[in-house]
């Protein structure tokens, strides 16, 4: 009997997907769930199980190829395997035996990226995963920033270049960024806010606060919770364009933009308006931890209606962040530096920190725009209009 493998749902707004690598090849034994494929989408990378035990007959679609959703990838022909979770210590015994593994093809561009080479596997036979390289990263030194990144060299008339092809993540990222700068109306206006209180409020909290909740407290729930009160203020800024309508949303599902060594990926905090501030430094904890070990689903980073991106942790001062579409706004946090201040006629060391609104002036016009931001630094540097609602 045969059993057919097909594409699995890849989400909402994902037609299509690339195939990586296969992990088998025919003739060879399966077991449930052993995974045999590995798929790469715009946004995530997908995992592909055997559904019966039996021997992968036929690959349908080779390595890459583009498959829609449901297309048939595999074969397998259902019957006893070979059980490999027996055969797996035999196989990592012996020292050829690792050479025949096809590592995961995202632990291999990771590793070429970090001029790694010997990383411990902890998926099936000794193979890599990306989580493998991950851990390997952070237990490392860091490479420097000036270090270009150093991938499998391609052929080239001129030794001094090299050519890599784009991942489905870095041509989307491309793509929907460039499409936001063609169809967007963008602007950006700007902000300083005043960090004292936060800082001090946070420094007399955070223990008791990581006492209480068992998480720590960040800079991340207090703008979160200032941009929810700022979008009850000015709900257009909280809305998007749906061809000739505007839709406003009457709930903050709030993005919040992180770096990654694949690229830019943004997790979405559902329904924050709803949550306290630990509930939201529990969330910004998961989401982060997903997002670092490369396993956020589709369902994480859909629905957004705004978006934080915070350049700060990487030493920026200022710039203007490039709206998430179809959102018609993004806030940008950058680095907090001390800064002379002139505070009731005299001068002041005060810690400050630019802030920035791209908007999309399609919907929201100037004064809402700046309103925003100022009611955005009003409760950054007073919190308690916070908990008054002000």
């Amino acid at each position: 009997m045969s059993t057919e493998v097909r594409v699995p749902t890849l989400g909402e707004s994902v037609t299509e997907a690339t195939v990586a690598t296969w992990f088998k090849k025919p003739g060879d034994a399966v077991a449930v769930d052993e995974m045999l494929c590995e798929l790469e989408t715009d946004k995530v990378t997908v995992e592909v199980p055997s559904p019966v035990a039996g021997t992968l007959s036929e690959i349908v679609a080779s390595e890459g190829e583009t498959v829609a959703a449901d297309a048939l990838l595999a074969q397998i022909s259902e019957g006893t395997a070979a059980a490999p979770k027996a055969e797996a210590p035999k196989a990592a015994a012996a020292p050829t035996a690792t050479k025949d593994i096809e590592d995961a093809p995202s632990a291999k561009k990771l590793m070429a990226e970090n001029n790694l080479t010997d990383v411990d596997g902890t998926g099936k036979d000794g193979r890599v995963m990306k989580e493998d390289v991950l851990k390997a990263l952070s237990g490392s030194a860091p490479a420097p920033a000036a270090t270009a990144p150093t991938p499998v060299r391609a052929q080239s008339d001129d030794p001094r270049e090299e050519r890599v092809k784009m991942t489905r993540l870095r041509q989307t990222i491309a793509k929907r960024l460039k499409e936001s700068q063609n169809t967007a109306a963008m602007l950006t206006t700007y902000n300083e806010v005043d960090m004292t209180e936060v800082m001090a409020l946070r420094t007399q909290y955070k223990d008791l606060f990581l006492k209480k909740h068992g998480v720590k407290l960040g800079f991340m729930s207090f703008f979160t919770k200032a941009c929810i009160h700022a979008l009850n203020e000015v709900p257009e800024v909280n809305a998007e364009i749906d061809g000739t309508d505007v839709v406003y949303k009457k709930f903050v599902n709030m993005g919040i933009a992180a770096g990654t060594p694949t690229g830019l990926v943004v997790p979405v905090i559902n329904d924050a308006d709803q949550m306290s501030f630990a509930g939201i430094e529990k969330a910004i904890s998961v989401m982060g931890g997903k997002a670092r070990d490369g396993k956020l689903s589709m369902a994480d980073m859909q629905g957004g209606t705004f978006t934080i991106s915070n350049g700060g942790v990487y030493g920026s001062l200022m710039s203007s962040p490039i709206l998430n579409p179809p959102q018609s706004g993004i806030l940008g946090m950058h680095k907090i530096q001390d800064r002379p201040m002139a505070i009731n006629g005299e001068v002041a060391i005060r810690p400050m920190m630019y802030l920035a609104l791209s908007y999309d002036h399609r919907i929201v016009d100037g004064k809402g725009a700046v309103t925003f931001l100022v009611r955005v630094k009003e409760a950054l540097e007073d919190p308690r209009r916070l908990l008054m609602d002000l």
